[in-house]
């Protein structure tokens, strides 16, 4: 028992439905008589102690105060004593043969005073007496209670009044147990309780289970989300709404209509003002703002499959809990606000230890402060298989620390892909430490597997725990996979979620893990075979970029995914045609980009660039103006460092990136953008060319793509992916107007034009109009999996044509 021994000097006391109730400490020469005649009632039969004289009971009492291990109480209703309790520890008192007692343990005893004349007992009495003892054991010692982590009790198995009563209270039953006690033995059912379990029992104050489902966090999300949908799938035509005048717009559908406050921007951007939408049924019922209604409404619109529309909804839901979720920590001050976010990444440099740790925290922080998501897709917090405790462990605004798990995996049916500069050995002693790899030889070892044999796989303690013992289990079962457990290194998820960032030694390689849960349109699995030549293809891209003094000169950079693991041993593989149970045990490792920052600098996801906080405050906005120099030229040292080298990649090598705002990581310094890192290459690179000769393997990436799509590279994914966003950000917070970005865009393209003039691709970045490739359709079309990975191009929806903000004048 953590709590002291000694009787506290102040009573306990508890508020109930019969009144205030009062623990005090039993007093041997006044209450011994009291307690004598409760004893010799009948309904105290439990006690033995019916045949006690009054001395006896007296010398019982005397005998527990002298005991450090035990204490004796008597419980009052307005100074009436109704029930007596004893409190102990059963390290030392009665349980030490038959309870493992853990630090915090508090056994209890209670007797309730026998009942009075035939209705003079108070209703709820016992209910209020067994509410208060249990509170009174687990209060903090301050308050006058035990301190208790949990209440022991052992009542005899034949007492089906006191184990109703034991379970009203939160009591878990863990064994049946013999117990003596004065001589008298019974089979007692050995119970425990802790504050949770009492918290949300019958007889506790009870548990919201989420409190961030609360009907004004839910307002702000359902407004913020069916602004978002209005704005972006009117953006890919899906619906046209109507001008009203001054700025506002109006959607008829069938039976209702909706009405707002917008502002449009090029690349037919629509920024639509949450608090301005009204929702008004035929014959002007006005009904409440509610996304999920939204999109039933929206259905025929749409095109969502019927037998998919349920599943979109799920990840619509999910992502409007998570809003709620990510507001109620903004608002409670746990997430940092833009201004403070712009303060960590403008912080000046100190010694070299203090300004790594700096970074790395910096880094860490900006990216659990995201709260938007994908700016683009509608639901993108979907995180199907994710219970409500996953969610608080293991999502990245939740910015929590995990362990992940380590499972030997038999070498056989088992690969291990490595860039050209890596070894096996190598690799393994850089990721595992010494203690880890001897504790993993010795725990295959003791099941009588030579490590020699395996390969060490990280997983993700979710799917450690949902997919490996389940999904696998012949595998576990015939030693093919040996669970080893959770390594030492804490880390903490990217946005992407299932990509961890290294805490504990945060140079050391993010590792990206198999995750089969349902987002944004995909199991977030990882496929062995695909995986298998992403080491050789980051190789041949990091040769080319390293190999390009343009690209070396403007600090572009990759950071290659150095190894990759994944296991096909099991059942799954066997089978005619590919599904997604073969991408469940498979991970890489991926550079970090910490070593390659200087004193002085910081590092953030390219997404915060789109981040407001709960207060409708940009970072990109307070980055502007903590930099200290002009939003030109703010914004001009961040396209020379983004735009600048996509666009050399395209038109000097026919490759391209997936440069969404999660897939860069940008280096600044003062506030501005110094240079940008790559990521996410094995998956999502392409060389839209056939032309060069290209090592076995790394052909996969390549394709023949006529100019006028290649130039989407840029079009889809980074002017309309990122830089619409921007500019209709920096736009209505006055810092710099859209024709002004736009025109320092298209000087970053004809800048490349003039310092290249050799280059003779036929892509256009000045063109008057492009393909509208619209991502939300993807999703719309099969929310199970938008884009055939294989195949990218040919899975994109398309919506006509857009006008181009830097097209020639």
């Amino acid at each position: 028992m953590t709590a002291t021994t000694h009787a506290p000097t102040t009573a306990f006391t508890l508020r109930t439905r019969v009144g205030d109730l009062a623990v005090s400490p039993a007093v041997p020469a006044t209450d011994a008589a009291l307690l004598h005649r409760w004893l010799a009632h009948p309904a105290s039969a439990a006690w033995h102690m019916a045949e006690h004289t009054v001395d006896d009971v007296r010398e019982h009492l005397a005998t527990v105060a002298a005991d450090p291990g035990q204490d004796a109480w008597i419980v009052r209703l307005d100074d009436e004593p109704v029930a007596y309790t004893e409190t102990y520890d059963p390290a030392s008192v009665l349980l030490t043969d038959v309870h493992d007692a853990v630090p915090g343990d508090v056994g209890m005893h209670l007797l309730v005073a026998p009942p009075p004349a035939p209705g003079a007992r108070r209703h709820g009495l016992t209910d209020a007496v067994m509410a208060t003892v249990v509170a009174f054991c687990l209060a903090p010692a301050a308050d006058g209670g035990r301190a208790g982590a949990r209440v022991v009790v052992e009542p005899d198995v034949g007492n089906a009044a006191i184990a109703a009563k034991n379970a009203a209270a939160g009591f878990r039953v863990l064994r049946e147990v013999a117990v003596t006690d004065g001589g008298h033995t019974k089979t007692a059912a050995l119970s425990v309780c802790t504050r949770a379990d009492f918290a949300a029992s019958p007889l506790g104050a009870g548990v919201d289970l989420a409190p961030h489902l609360r009907a004004d966090l839910a307002e702000h999300a359902h407004r913020h989300l069916a602004a978002k949908a209005l704005a972006e799938l009117a953006h890919e035509r899906l619906f046209a709404p109507v001008a009203t005048g001054e700025g506002r717009y109006r959607l008829d559908l069938d039976g209702v209509t909706y009405a707002f406050a917008a502002r449009t921007f090029a690349l037919e951007h629509w920024v639509v003002d949450p608090a301005s939408i009204t929702r008004t049924a035929t014959g002007g019922v006005v009904l409440p703002v509610d996304v999920l209604e939204l999109v039933a409404e929206l259905r025929p619109l749409l095109g969502v499959p019927d037998d998919l529309l349920a599943l979109y909804l799920e990840e619509l839901s999910s992502t409007l809990a998570a809003a709620m979720a990510k507001r109620d920590r903004e608002l409670a001050g746990l997430t940092p606000d833009a201004p403070r976010l712009a303060a960590g990444l403008t912080a000046g440099a100190v010694d070299a230890v203090e300004d790594a740790r700096r970074t790395a925290a910096t880094f860490a922080t900006v990216e659990a402060a995201m709260s938007e998501g994908h700016p683009g897709f509608l639901a993108n917090n979907g995180r199907i298989g994710f219970s409500l405790d996953d969610y608080r462990a293991y999502a990245p605004e939740r910015g929590e620390r995990l362990r992940l798990h380590w499972v030997a995996a038999r070498r056989e049916h088992t690969h291990l892909a490595l860039c050209a500069d890596q070894t096996e050995t190598g690799h393994y002693d850089a990721e595992l430490s010494g203690a880890e790899r001897a504790a993993f030889a010795d725990r295959l070892a003791a099941r009588g597997h030579d490590p020699a044999d395996y390969l060490y796989l990280p997983v993700h303690p979710w799917q450690a725990h949902h997919r490996l013992p389940i999904t696998f289990a012949a595998d576990v079962a015939r030693g093919d996979l040996v669970p080893l457990g959770p390594g030492a290194d804490e880390y903490t998820p990217q946005q992407s979620i299932r990509t961890m960032v290294n805490r504990t030694r945060p140079g050391r390689h993010y590792v990206k893990t198999a995750l089969a849960i349902q987002n944004m349109g995909f199991l977030r699995g990882l496929s062995p075979a695909y995986m298998k030549v992403t080491p050789r293809i980051n190789d041949w891209v990091s040769d080319l970029v390293t190999g390009d003094p343009t690209l070396r000169a403007a600090g572009f950079g990759l950071l290659r995914e150095v190894a990759s693991i994944g296991y096909t041993g099991d059942v799954y593989h066997r089978t005619p045609r590919p599904n997604a149970h073969r991408k469940m045990l498979a991970a890489l490792w991926r550079e970090s980009a910490l070593p390659r920052v200087e004193p002085g600098e910081r590092l953030a996801t390219m997404a915060s660039l789109l981040h407001r906080d709960v207060a409708g405050t940009a970072l990109a906005t307070e980055l502007v103006r903590a930099s200290g120099i002009a939003p030109e030229a703010w914004l001009r040292a961040y396209l020379d460092a983004y735009l600048y080298p996509l666009v050399h990649c395209l038109r000097a090598h026919d490759l391209a990136f997936m440069p969404h705002g999660e897939n860069l990581i940008l280096v600044l310094r003062d506030g501005v953008v110094q240079r940008a890192l790559m990521k996410d290459v094995g998956e999502e690179v392409a060389l839209l060319s056939t032309a060069r000769s290209l090592p076995d393997g790394v052909d996969r990436i390549a394709a023949d793509v006529p100019d006028d799509e290649k130039a989407l590279a840029i079009f889809t994914d980074v002017f309309d992916g990122v830089l619409r966003h921007l500019a209709g950000i920096l736009a209505l917070d006055g810092v710099l107007a859209e024709d002004r970005f736009w025109a320092v865009v298209a000087d970053v393209v004809d800048r490349h034009h003039a310092e290249h003039p050799d280059l003779t691709s036929g892509v256009d970045l000045r063109t008057a109009r492009f393909a509208h490739s619209c991502l939300n359709r993807l999703q719309l079309r099969n929310t199970l999996q938008m884009v055939d990975l294989t195949d990218q191009s040919a899975s994109l929806v398309y919506a006509g044509t857009m006008a181009n903000p830097v097209a020639r004048p």
